[in-house]
Parts: structure tokens; C-alpha cells; sequence
């Protein structure tokens, strides 16, 4: 089962990682990557689809300025906007990133209105909100890709602390995409043992701390760009889920419509993801401490949908 086609909005290093893994994965019959950038997108996808031959997939990539290559896309991927320089928060890109996300969603909903949009422009929830707004699409076509990210790279420190497999870490990081993100340390474990038990408090909360700043640490070394392996790895992840509809639980950015007693904001929650986009909102029990980080994680998040 699979997608006709996918379109990737950005031809930077998310987006170009995006189309070559859905390609990879032959998720699609097409895939096809568009830029403002002339030739960008165009010599980026003829490079991708030469190496069809070596890694034997036979989804055809193709490159494009415009949105005429796109129509009736099933499904949307946006990675367009400045990325963050060192020092800069993801809610220094706000307003760049609004206006950028406007553009590419009112195309969207000209050229293919039954799409599903996964959004992965930063500040990540207020974008997923601003696509949502202007395509005038139902919340299940329009998610944000954050709480996959998060969780990967709180799995991948806990990996690494206990010397194990990734495969055998389950967790789950949801609230907004940026310093308000709340990992459940009581929802993740090892094989079923909670991490609790083997991992001591004082470490965990450093593990914790480092999840939270996983972006940050990133543009710190790179200095003049952001994350993209993870991100598009996730992105990807969330598109296999929709278009195979695997109904897999997922964290994401979904907007909320009275669970964890918000309503009207973006805020990544346990989703279940299928045919059509999001299928469901999972609402969990939380601790006192972790429906209090939750709230707070959704007031920022706020802040920053009013300084638009």
C-alpha cells in the first residue's frame, strides 16, 4: 500500500532528506521535491533519482519551482523557512517562517484540497496552526512533526547512557516542540522495565534536560545550519504511518479540541496515525507535575500564536 504522490515543500536539507527517503521506502509512485530556488530542486532530484539503480527503488523523483507538478498530491511535507543559527530560539524564526508557511499553504489547498500536510517548519506548533488557518483543511489533515523527533532523541541519550538497543527503548515526549517539552519519564522503559529502575533520578533528569536542547546542541556544532537526518527520518516515519495506514501510535502536534483540557493550540500528544491523517487523539492519565509541565508547554505556545 502506498501513496500516487508526495510532495516535499523545501528543498534544503530536511526536504531533500525527506524525498530521498520516501523514495527509498517507495512510499510513493512519485515524489516530488519544489523550491523558489531555481535548478535547486530540479538538479537535487535528478541526483536522487540516478541513485534509483543503486538502492533499487523505482519511485520517480522529480524537481519543480512551481506547484503544477504537485497537483493531487496525497500527501504534503513542509520543511520551507530559515533554519536556526546558533543563539537563535526556534521562536526567533516566527514571523519569516508565517509568511513562508502561508504562501506554501495556500498552494496546497489550491492545487490538491484533499491532501494531508505534515508540517515541519519551526517554531514548529505555531507553524502547524498557521497551515491549518490558511488551508481552512480539518485538524486531521494537518499535523506537526515534533513529538517523533523528540522521542528519537530522548531513546537514542537513554541508548547510549545504558549501553543497549534503540529498538528496545519505548518513551514518549509530547508538548510543544522547544524548551517546554515534557518527556514522560513515566510512560518510557527499557524492554517493559521502567527506566526508573535503572537509570538513577539525577541522570535522568540531565538525559531529560539534554532532550530538550537536542536541537540547540546540534546548531551549536553545525553553526551554520540545523538538524535533518533525525527530522526527516521522523517526518517520514509519520507519512509511512498515513499512507500505509499502519494506525500507529505517534507523538505529534495535533490541534487540541478539549483534550488535556486545551482547545484551539497545536501541542504534541499521543496520536494515532492512519488513512486520512490523524485518526485519533490518545488522552493519558498524567501525573500532577506532568499535566502542570503540559499546561505550561501550551501557554508558551500561545504566547507565541499571539505575537502573530
Amino acid at each position: 500500500m502506498s501513496a500516487r504522490k508526495i510532495t516535499v515543500v523545501g528543498a534544503g536539507h530536511v526536504g531533500e532528506a525527506c524525498a530521498q527517503r520516501l523514495a527509498e521506502k517507495e512510499l510513493c509512485e512519485e515524489v516530488v521535491l519544489i523550491d523558489i530556488l531555481e535548478g535547486i530542486p530540479q538538479g537535487k532530484a535528478l541526483d536522487q533519482w540516478e541513485s534509483a539503480p543503486v538502492e533499487g527503488f523505482d519511485t520517480r523523483v522529480t524537481g519543480a519551482n512551481d506547484y503544477g507538478p504537485a497537483e493531487d498530491s496525497d500527501l504534503f511535507i513542509v520543511t520551507a523557512g530559515i533554519a536556526r543559527k546558533p543563539g537563535m530560539s526556534r521562536d526567533d524564526l516566527l514571523r519569516t517562517n508565517a509568511g513562508i508557511v502561508r504562501s506554501v499553504s495556500a498552494e496546497i489547498a489550491r492545487v490538491a484540497p484533499e491532501a494531508v500536510v505534515i508540517v515541519v517548519s519551526n517554531p514548529l506548533d505555531v507553524m502547524a496552526w498557521v497551515a491549518k488557518e490558511t488551508t481552512g483543511f480539518p485538524r486531521e489533515r494537518v499535523i506537526g512533526m515534533a513529538g517523533v523527533l523528540d522521542t528519537a532523541r530522548f531513546r537514542s541519550f537513554i541508548a547510549l547512557e545504558l549501553d543497549v538497543s534503540v529498538e528496545d527503548i519505548q518513551a514518549m515526549v509530547l508538548g510543544g516542540h522547544g524548551d517546554t517539552m515534557v518527556p514522560l519519564v513515566s510512560c518510557t522503559s527499557v524492554s517493559g522495565i521502567p527506566v526508573s529502575r535503572l537509570i538513577p533520578p539525577e541522570r535522568l533528569a540531565a538525559i531529560v534536560e539534554r532532550t530538550r536542547n537536542g536541537g540547540a546542541e546540534i546548531v551549536a556544532h553545525l553553526k551554520t545550519g540545523s538538524a535533518y537526518y533525525a527530522p526527516s527520518a521522523a517526518a517520514v516515519q509519520m507519512a509511512e504511518a498515513i499512507v500505509r495506514n499502519k494506525r500507529r501510535i505517534l507523538p505529534a502536534a495535533a490541534c487540541l479540541e478539549g483534550e488535556y483540557g486545551q482547545e484551539g493550540v497545536y501541542l504534541g500528544v499521543p496520536c494515532k496515525l492512519g488513512a486520512g491523517g490523524l485518526m485519533e487523539v490518545l488522552e493519558l492519565e498524567l501525573s500532577e507535575s506532568e499535566a502542570e509541565a503540559l499546561a505550561r508547554s501550551a501557554e508558551h505556545v500561545r504566547q507565541v500564536m499571539a505575537r502573530l
